[in-house]
């Protein structure tokens, strides 16, 4: 028996237009590891360690609102351990309006994209895939991104493998602090072309594709 553990975050909104705020990238990015439990007890470890230190550190870890130096140990206790690292970027202006009729249609879309191309580079010799997704949105609307998350491993998978899946906010799992880390860094090289963050983890990344680099077309 091999089993796989993926951790899942995406970024970027479903906000399709050009308006103050709205990110132009969408993005889908996975962590995979075979062995998790080390990496989501170093990030324990070092919240309480930061505790101590009376740092400025909040519930959970999350990169788009810790400061600075929180940002620079939690990416330094990253590199400490082993995982792979998959990404798929989709610029939103050149998704054509059949494939984003609804914000979980748009979500679906890209999981399958991603996890189509993303899957055969970490899922050779596994049996058993075991997906934590972040949570999208409120609980209401959580059931159509879940079904859209199952739907798309079972159409990708096949025959062959079992697999669970399970949907969370970041608080309850360390390690999709990490995938938040990780996803947070490559969308700061997408839209900012800031690549500090990005290159303390580009040597995990395995993956990362520009679904439509190749389209000319933008619908907005």
């Amino acid at each position: 028996m091999a089993r796989l553990f993926i951790f899942a975050d995406e970024a970027g909104c479903f906000n399709f237009s050009r308006r103050p705020g709205a990110s132009k990238y969408y993005i889908v990015c996975t962590i995979s590891c075979r062995a998790c439990a080390a990496l989501g007890a170093s990030l324990l470890d070092l919240r309480r360690q930061l505790i101590w230190e009376k740092a400025p550190i909040g519930e959970f870890f999350h990169a788009s609102e810790d400061k600075q130096m929180i940002r620079d140990r939690v990416l330094a206790a990253l590199q400490k351990h082993d995982f792979s690292i998959q990404a798929t970027i989709l610029e939103k202006s050149k998704a054509f309006p059949r494939i984003r009729p609804t914000n979980h249609r748009f979500y679906q879309y890209g999981w399958f994209y991603h996890f189509k191309h993303a899957a055969p580079k970490i899922v050779q010799g596994i049996t058993e895939l075991h997906i934590t997704t972040a949570s999208v949105g409120t609980s209401k609307g959580q059931g159509r991104f879940s079904e859209a998350v199952n739907d798309v491993v079972q159409q990708v998978l096949g025959g062959g493998r079992t697999h669970r899946t399970n949907f969370c906010r970041s608080i309850a799992d360390p390690c999709l602090q990490a995938a938040d880390y990780c996803t947070w860094a490559i969308q700061k090289k997408w839209e900012t072309k800031d690549i500090r963050s990005y290159n303390l983890i580009k040597d995990r990344i395995i993956h990362e594709v520009d679904m439509w680099a190749h389209g000319k077309t933008h619908h907005y």
